[in-house]
This record gives structure tokens, sequence and C-alpha cells, in this order.
């Protein structure tokens, strides 16, 4: 869990680095502006972040599920090589994803300036700002985005959903309670992230 703990930390910290650095600069220098290279790099940085979280998350709630349901298999299911595989998969798919969009970003062109008058780029401004077809765009947003959600929600629902089943078959009121409330904190993370 403390495996997860930490890349799940410095996720959260270089996705708030992606955005909050931009705003100090902005505010240090009275300009809030960004170019078009840098809303690029931004919004792929953006991405890869936003979505390792999701998968980290996806990969705690597993791990959640094997420590409350085989409880004495915990160290031979998760051992250091699966924990590894699956951050390094989560890794790598959030930077496919991040990947392709940035292709399909690269992909239009703008009839305006190549600076855009915010500190954050999100995908909205860019495509309100682009003068080509931006419907693949909004397709592959809107396919990956509710893929990636869908994904993550199934299985942190199936995981909670086996351990709340695990724990409501305990012999004691006091030892279910003891349970939830160790659990209750990831399911509200996830559910505030999602």
């Amino acid at each position: 869990m403390y495996f997860f703990l930490s890349h799940l930390a410095l996720t959260n910290v270089s996705f708030l680095s992606v955005t909050v650095t931009k705003i100090l600069m902005d505010m240090q220098i009275q300009d809030q502006s960004i170019s078009y290279a840098e809303c690029i790099a931004q919004i792929s940085l953006f991405i890869v972040f936003a979505v390792l979280d999701n998968f980290l998350l996806t990969s705690m709630a597993y791990s959640q599920y094997v420590a409350k349901c085989h409880p004495l298999h915990y160290t031979n299911i998760m051992r250091e090589g699966l924990c590894s595989l699956r951050v390094t998969v989560s890794w790598l798919l959030s930077s496919a994803i991040a990947l392709c969009h940035t292709f399909l970003l690269t992909q239009l062109s703008f009839c305006a300036d190549s600076i855009i008058p915010h500190f954050f780029c999100d995908f909205g401004t860019l495509l309100k700002l682009s003068c080509s077809d931006t419907s693949l765009n909004e397709l592959v947003i809107f396919m990956i985005g509710e893929g990636v959600i869908t994904f993550s929600l199934m299985c942190n629902l199936v995981s909670y959903g086996c351990i709340g089943a695990t724990i409501l078959k305990g012999p004691s009121t006091k030892g279910i309670c003891k349970a939830f409330s160790t659990c209750a904190s990831n399911p509200i993370a996830e559910s505030l992230h999602l």
C-alpha cells in the first residue's frame, strides 16, 4: 500500500506543479497568457498525471481488496514485481493516452495568434480557437475519457463491493465498524476524484 501511496503522492505533486508553477510565474510577471507550445506541453503533462492518478487509485483499490478479502495471501498476491508492473503499466497507459491527445492537437490549425489569454490550457479552449474540424478530437476525448473513468469506476466498485461483502460476514458489530472505518477513506477519496 505504501508503494502505491508514494507513487500517488508523486503524481499529485506533479499534477499540481503542471498548473501552479505557471500561475505563480504569471503572478510574478503580470502576464496571463500561454503560448501554443507551452499549452501543448501543459495539457500533455496534465493528461498524464490525471489518468495516472485514476489508474493508481484503481491499483490501490485492488490492493485493499486483497488485504481485506485474502489477508493471509496478501504478500504472495501483491508481491513487489506485481506492484511494480501495475505502476509501470499505469505510467505507460497514461503516457500513451496523453501522446494520442497531443498528436491530435498538433494536427489542428489555428487562425488566430498562438498566444492564449489563460494561465491554464484545456481542451475546450484549444478546440474553440481552432479553425479546422475538431470532431475527431472531441470523439477521442469523449471515448478515452469515458473509457478511463468507466474502467476505474467499475474496478473500484467491484473491489469495494467485495470488501463490503467480506466485512459484513464478520462475527461482531465492533469488528465490522472498525473494518468499515479503515476502508472508508479510499472510496471517499476516489469518489471525489472521479
